[in-house]
């Protein structure tokens, strides 16, 4: 793939993620307004807020299809948001820190959500070991080479050289598509356990925090920007 397609790419995927962040705010602000309404309106409003995320998922299977390796080095993300990151997004437990965090949990759901638990942390730790295995291939030099080379073109036929970084290419999208099928199976079965006015608090409390750390690290470049201009 051309570099200028490859760009093309980025800032199409960059322009999609920060309407789709404006209207993450506008949701944040209808479930944070939204405790003192009935069942069936607050599960409409839970059904929109996991469609919302819905389209993000879609829309990013796509950029990764076109360029996995853009997902490994996002421009769209912040450098204080890609320290949160697990595979090219958050990691999939953290749900149950923000149920802990925003819910008082019935016993029965306390149990549940600690069987998903232990269910989620065995997942997490297959697609880490994956992860770890294509982290020894791509820290041999060859490959390092390879990686440089990706992108630029190449007259004739398929070389070696091509096959190879097909083949990473290939790992890569198969594990963030795992990573992401794990986060979205997660807070499907969440929202599964909890009922409709704890759920509202579990996606406001995990809106806010996406938010809150977005914001963290716009501060953080912006203080950056200023130190070196001065």
């Amino acid at each position: 793939m051309s570099r200028p397609r490859t760009n093309r790419i980025a800032v199409s995927f960059e322009n999609f993620f920060q309407g789709w962040l404006v209207r993450q705010e506008h949701y944040l602000e209808e479930l944070l307004s939204a405790k003192d309404d009935c069942h069936d309106d607050l599960k409409d409003l839970i059904n929109r807020v996991l469609a919302h995320y819905h389209q993000y998922y879609e829309e990013k299977s796509r950029l990764a299809r076109s360029n996995i390796f853009l997902l490994f080095s996002p421009t769209w993300f912040t450098a204080f948001e890609q320290t949160f990151f697990w595979i090219a997004g958050f990691k999939p437990t953290l749900a149950f820190a923000l149920v802990n965090d925003a819910i008082t949990l019935t016993q029965e759901q306390n149990q549940r959500i600690n069987s998903l638990k232990g269910e989620i942390r065995m997942e997490e730790k297959i697609l880490n070991d994956e992860l770890a295995k294509i982290q020894e291939s791509v820290a041999a030099p060859p490959i390092m080479e390879l990686a440089r080379r990706w992108g630029s073109s190449v007259d004739g036929g398929i070389t070696e050289e091509q096959e190879v970084m097909q083949s990473l290419r290939s790992a890569l999208e198969s594990l963030v598509a795992s990573a992401d099928l794990l986060r979205t199976t997660t807070a499907r079965k969440v929202v599964e356990i909890l009922n409709p006015v704890q759920n509202v608090r579990f996606l406001a409390a995990a809106t806010q925090l996406q938010l809150r750390i977005r914001s963290w690290g716009l501060q953080r470049e912006g203080e950056g920007q200023e130190t070196q201009i001065e």
